[in-house]
């Protein structure tokens, strides 16, 4: 298994590197945060990678930290989540939102998701619960947080607006106090 490379940037694409170590190019699939996050051609990067081999194909990923690579490695043992789509989940909530998400059972968040539909969401959300290593957090109920995603969807607020704030609201507040700060903030932001 190829866990880390370290080399220069020698090709940037929208959706893969080219990673030059010791005279080998390594072609690695990255999300668009990680190819945001390194640095220029011809620039020394570390990727913490996965090696996803199948019957007619062996893919390269890369990651900018190793609980991303990991996050990716869990999303993989989730049926029905290939490498493109946990690839897809990584593009859109990096790992904490991630965690967030799966403890606030928030469905909402994961449909943002190419190719997530709210089925999927909820499967997800019960597959990954155990496998992803959950911080103790008082967002485990899900009342409060789900009402107020979804009153800000309603209102046509952009999921990562809401993500933003949601990640922000108190865990013992009401609904409608965690309504009001949310606007609040939303409010301010504009």
């Amino acid at each position: 298994m190829i866990g880390r490379l370290r080399g220069e940037i020698a090709e940037k694409g929208i959706e893969t590197i080219l990673l030059d170590v010791g005279g080998v190019g390594y072609e690695i699939a990255v999300t668009p945060v990680t190819i945001a996050a390194l640095p220029g051609i011809g620039q020394p990067a570390v990727l913490h990678t996965h090696l996803h081999v199948r019957e007619d194909v062996m893919a390269l990923y890369g990651f900018s930290s190793a609980d991303e690579r990991n996050i990716f490695q869990t999303l993989l043992g989730v049926s029905g989540v290939g490498p493109k789509l946990a690839l897809a989940v990584l593009a859109t909530l990096n790992p904490d939102d991630l965690r967030h998400v799966v403890i606030a059972e928030d469905a909402g968040a994961l449909t943002a998701v190419p190719g997530i539909g709210q089925r999927s969401a909820q499967k997800l959300l019960l597959e990954l619960r155990p496998k992803l290593e959950l911080p103790d957090s008082p967002l485990q109920a899900t009342g409060p947080v789900a009402e107020v995603r979804e009153a800000l969807e309603a209102l046509g607020y952009q999921s990562t607006e809401i993500r933003e704030v949601l990640r922000d609201l108190p865990a013992d507040g009401s609904v409608e106090d965690s309504l009001r700060a949310a606007l609040q903030e939303l409010g301010r932001q504009r």
